[in-house]
């Protein structure tokens, strides 16, 4: 599995909540953005983020958080069908992943022994899933860690 540490700075995001169990419902609040993105032309250069806000483990399924995002500019003005919040960035470990469902619950079972056996722990922040408009034309996603140093 292919992992790297990059700094990940701060965006200005528009997304989309979906409230309840992690599942389909967030392929539906993932499409709401992509479809908002692209009536806005703003896909061409686009980045995606998918951020589950709840641990399932710790939250009741039908509680749980997760938010369908693109990045936008600072000037960028959206309209009421979003909302808009602030990505905090950081050092993540990032690992790229072929995205399917086999590929994901592999890639699941991998990161924490990969970020346990290295020189940094995990930080306090939502895991994230990211996609580019190149990647997702290739089926692939980047499933980002945070993490401090040891």
């Amino acid at each position: 599995m292919n992992m790297k540490v990059e700094m990940i700075p701060n965006y200005r995001i528009a997304y989309v909540r979906q409230v309840g169990p992690y599942g389909p419902a967030n392929v539906l609040a993932m499409e709401k953005v992509k479809k908002w993105a692209k009536e806005k032309n703003l896909t061409k250069t686009a980045i995606f983020f998918g951020i589950p806000q709840d641990n399932p483990e710790t939250t009741l399924p039908g509680n749980c958080r997760y938010d369908a995002c693109i990045v936008i500019s600072n000037d960028y003005h959206i309209d009421d069908s979003v909302s808009e919040d602030e990505l905090s960035g950081g050092k993540y470990v990032v690992f790229k992943i072929k995205h399917t469902a086999e590929d994901v619950q592999k890639a699941w079972t991998e990161i924490f022994p990969a970020i346990q056996n290295s020189e940094y722990q995990i930080d306090n922040k939502p895991i994230i899933e990211r996609y580019t408009g190149e990647m997702i034309n290739n089926d692939y996603c980047e499933i980002c860690v945070p993490v401090k140093q040891i």
